[in-house]
């Protein structure tokens, strides 16, 4: 994969087809500053039988409802092979993507990427390898993380949705127009293939853009990938996807061994 981009340009880094939900209201904002808006994916999607092309599909068209051209949306992970739930299991590949694609970019004006917040798996994996690219390439000042859900503070089986980690730092906050914030859950209906996940996230975004109605974005910062998310049991931990001392144990790996 080869691009070559000489326009101001706001890259959105996903691990999963619908993770662009957390930051639709940048998206919008970064295309009305007449920048270029470039998505990349870094797992297939595939998941629970449903085909990494189905769901490829179903972001690009609510990516092109929001602007954003097809030539400008990237599926690394279905090109690269990386299957939903293992991007911790293709960490340098991975890695070597994201370096190369945004080395194609000389007037980057921003970097978004999931946040450190203990919620997927991918998530915190993708986020650990943008920050350290992203230091290497002395970049760290335009990258932005936004939060997904995470289960800071809740007990049992329930988790917050779009709620910023105060551990994350400062809070970026952009009030969402009233227009957008039905337009937006109308995108958050356009992922069918993800009809159980979304019956679970999907009050949390009503609640969301009906009563906050912003948009959240926070810096991001190198120390914190040393350090748990946030105290108790973290989201991934609960559902039996993953734990803290595997997230440390494979980062801390590729990173001794990509210095």
């Amino acid at each position: 994969m080869k691009i070559t981009c000489t326009e101001p340009a706001a890259l959105f880094l996903f691990a999963h087809q619908d993770d662009e939900f957390g930051v639709f209201q940048t998206i919008v904002d970064e295309r009305e500053k007449g920048h270029r808006v470039c998505c990349a994916y870094l797992t297939d999607g595939g998941f629970n039988g449903v085909s990494p092309q189905r769901r490829n599909r179903e972001s690009l068209s609510v990516l092109q409802r929001m602007g954003v051209q097809p030539q400008d949306v990237f599926f690394a992970g279905d090109r690269v092979a990386i299957p939903d739930g293992k991007l911790h299991e293709h960490l340098a590949a991975a890695a070597g993507w994201i370096d190369n694609w945004l080395a194609g970019f000389t007037q980057v004006v921003s970097i978004c990427v999931p946040a450190w917040e203990g919620g997927h798996h991918d998530h915190d994996v993708l986020h650990a390898i943008t920050v350290v690219i992203a230091e290497r390439r002395s970049m760290t000042d335009y990258v932005r993380q936004f939060p997904l859900y995470n289960a800071h503070g809740c007990v049992g089986p329930f988790f917050k949705v779009l709620h910023p980690l105060p551990l994350n730092g400062p809070v970026e906050e952009t009030a969402i127009p009233w227009g957008n914030r039905f337009r937006f859950l109308r995108n958050c209906l356009g992922y069918p293939s993800q009809a159980v996940t979304w019956m679970g996230i999907f009050p949390f975004a009503v609640f969301h853009y009906l009563v906050s109605g912003k948009q959240a974005l926070q810096p991001v910062l190198s120390a914190r990938l040393n350090i748990r998310p946030h105290d108790g049991v973290l989201y991934y931990e609960m559902r039996g996807f993953f734990t803290w001392a595997e997230m440390d144990s494979c980062l801390s790996a590729w990173r001794n061994g990509a210095a």
